[in-house]
C-alpha cells in the first residue's frame, strides 16, 4: 500500500493500528514530517518559504494568503486542511491524525493547541490512539493558549478566549471562555 492510500484512509476517518500492515508506513511518514517540522523551526524563513514547507507537511497546496509564524509543532500533518486567509501565530501545536479543518479566515493565537488525538481511559487500553476530527469554521478566532479537544467544531465567526479548553462544539457567533469553555455571550454585530 502506498502512503497516498494510508493518507486517504486517514482522511476518511480510519487510523491504522499497530497490528495493521500499513502501520510501519505511517511511522515512516511521521518521521518525514518531524524532519520537515525541524527544518521549519530552525532559522529564519520568509513567508513563501514557510508556506512551501507547510505544503510539504500538510500535503496540500496553500493559497498565498496563508501565513504562519514558526515555531510550529505536528507529528503527522497530512490530515490538516487549510483554507484561504488563515493565520497561525507562534508556538502552535496540531495533533491531526483525526483530521483538522481550518476554513477560510481562521485566526489562531500563539501557543494554541488543536488536538484530535486522545487515549482510552482504561489502563489496559491506554496505549491505543483514539482520534476524532476538529473543524474550525470560517472567520473563527482561537485565542492564545487555547486548547481545542477531539471531536469539536468551532462555529463560524466564533471566538475562543485565551486559555480556554474547548470540550464541546461552539455555536456560530459565540464567545466561549474558561475551563471547560462555556458560552459567555454572542458576538456584537
Amino acid at each position: 500500500m502506498t502512503m497516498n492510500d494510508i493518507v486517504g484512509r486517514m482522511r476518511r476517518g480510519e487510523r491504522p493500528q499497530e497490528t495493521d500492515p500499513d502501520f510501519p508506513s505511517l511511522c515512516e511518514e511521521v518521521e518525514k514530517t518531524r524532519q520537515l517540522v525541524g527544518e521549519l523551526n530552525t532559522g529564519y524563513h520568509t513567508q513563501d518559504e514557510v508556506r512551501a514547507l507547510l505544503e510539504r507537511i500538510w500535503g496540500q497546496p496553500l493559497d498565498a494568503s496563508v501565513r504562519m509564524f514558526p515555531p510550529f509543532y505536528t507529528a503527522f500533518g497530512k490530515t490538516t486542511r487549510v483554507g484561504k486567509d488563515v493565520f497561525i501565530n507562534f508556538g502552535c501545536t496540531f495533533l491531526d491524525q483525526g483530521g483538522i479543518t481550518l476554513e477560510d479566515g481562521v485566526f489562531i493565537g500563539p501557543g494554541a493547541k488543536i488536538l484530535t488525538e486522545h487515549h482510552p481511559e482504561e489502563p489496559a487500553l491506554r496505549h491505543r490512539l483514539l482520534v476524532k476530527p476538529i473543524v474550525v469554521r470560517r472567520n473563527a478566532w482561537i485565542g492564545a493558549g487555547a486548547m481545542i479537544l477531539p471531536g469539536v467544531t468551532v462555529g463560524e465567526n466564533a471566538i475562543v478566549a485565551a486559555g480556554a479548553v474547548v470540550t464541546k462544539d461552539v455555536p456560530d457567533n459565540a464567545v466561549v471562555a474558561g475551563v471547560p469553555a462555556k458560552i459567555i455571550r454572542n458576538i456584537k454585530q
